[in-house]
């Protein structure tokens, strides 16, 4: 066994090659930055456009820039591959792929991939981190032998593994990368001081916890506090219109309970209720004069496919955005659905459902528009003032043609 690695500072650290396998919303932020910290960074993907995207210089994830992207390859320490061996010789390999949901467990075909495709090219010495959301006990029980199988190295005494749950908002413009707490872990004190010494020249702060399990539980409890959050106003929400009651008007009354000299930050309502609308509730305690007489077909303006304002459509499973569930209701109702996103590329989810641009006469020839996502691309004014009706899922038109939800 060779001695354990010690990344050495900034300045010197073009001698570690770090390989980051995946290059989402996750991967590529944190391959640029890595980059910025002196390292150089192999950004493995499996996807070749995506490659292709990148060696061009163009970002597909909202949180890195063109410019970002630029620099990062200006500098020659940047290599956007989909050849397996370009992660060959590697000092530490982070793994951020997807861990979409199949019949509500996680998939981990993708982890398991990216375990084995680097087991090939592990050395004595090395470290690996897993960061992608998942199960506790994945990364002891099913990384850890997928890698020793595939190197003859065994964690802990050969080469060092850890868990550090990637806690990345996309599109926040307040936390990100860097100043958002790293935890980080390791399956022993070795490792646990080489993911921290990695993670320490990239963010400001770290916190380490005591074991790989209590780290992947960590972002599960995360994600499970704001599911909760989100489906509570979610359900006031369906109240509330039963009551004929404003709930956004109530949403923004409670923002303005401060509990800053409590607890140094303001009450964060209104990003819950806006994060996941549920695409299925039906519209409760509407003024009937309100509602929409469509004609057959009926030609419905989707401003906004994307999960949210802003993200690009690779940042997340497809088969997660909510806008794919109405337009799926509508169609099924004999519906003509028109989508109309900037940040969705290529991408053609369903061949029924036609891409447009948000044009004053396509406004004006729907029957409807649904606002779904309210990105900064989208003149609002003019939506509001060409559309017959609108159902405002964002709260962010007004008038007597505006519903909403």
């Amino acid at each position: 066994m060779r001695p354990v690695l010690h990344l050495r500072p900034l300045e010197t650290n073009s001698g570690s090659v770090v390989a980051i396998v995946g290059q989402g919303y996750v991967g590529l932020p944190l391959a640029v930055r890595a980059v910025e910290a002196g390292f150089s960074v192999v950004g493995y993907d499996t996807d070749v456009e995506r490659v292709k995207s990148l060696a061009a210089g163009e970002s597909y994830v909202e949180d890195i820039s063109d410019e970002a992207l630029a620099a990062a390859l200006r500098s020659g320490r940047y290599r956007p591959s989909s050849d397996p061996e370009a992660c060959a010789g590697f000092d530490v390999a982070v793994v951020t792929v997807p861990t979409p949901l199949r019949e509500g467990n996680p998939d981990l075909s993708y982890i398991e991939s990216a375990a084995a495709m680097l087991g090939r090219h592990l050395r004595p010495g090395a470290t690996v981190v897993l960061e992608s959301t998942t199960y506790p006990g994945t990364t002891e029980e099913l990384v850890g032998p997928i890698l020793e199988e595939g190197s003859g190295l065994v964690p802990g005494d050969d080469f060092h593994l850890g868990y550090s749950p990637e806690r990345i908002d996309p599109g926040n413009p307040e936390w990100g990368l860097v100043n958002t707490p790293k935890v980080v872990s390791g399956v022993d004190a070795r490792s646990l001081e080489a993911v921290q010494g990695f993670y320490d020249q990239l963010v400001e702060r770290t916190v380490p916890v005591s074991g790989c399990k209590e780290a992947e539980l960590t972002k599960l409890l995360e994600n499970t506090f704001r599911h909760v959050n989100i489906a509570l106003v979610n359900e006031i929400a369906m109240f509330a219109g039963d009551l004929n009651i404003d709930v956004w008007e109530t949403i923004d009354a409670v923002s303005t309970w401060r509990v800053r000299r409590r607890l140094g930050q303001v009450v964060p309502v209104r990003r819950a209720g806006q994060r996941r609308q549920r695409p299925h509730a039906r519209l409760r305690g509407a003024p009937p004069h309100r509602r929409p007489q469509p004609r057959t077909p009926v030609g419905e303006r989707q401003p906004g496919p994307a999960a949210r304002p802003g993200l690009q459509a690779q940042h997340c499973d497809a088969r997660e955005w909510p806008a794919l569930v109405v337009a799926e209701r509508l169609l099924a109702l004999g519906a003509e659905v028109r989508a109309v996103d900037p940040h969705i590329g290529d991408r053609r989810v369903d061949a029924r459902v036609h891409r447009v641009e948000a044009t004053p006469d396509e406004v004006a020839a729907a029957d409807a528009v649904l606002l779904r996502v309210d990105h900064d691309a989208f003149d609002l004014g003019s939506i509001e003032n060409r559309a017959r009706y609108i159902l405002d899922t964002r709260h962010r038109l007004r008038g007597r043609r505006v519903e909403h939800l």
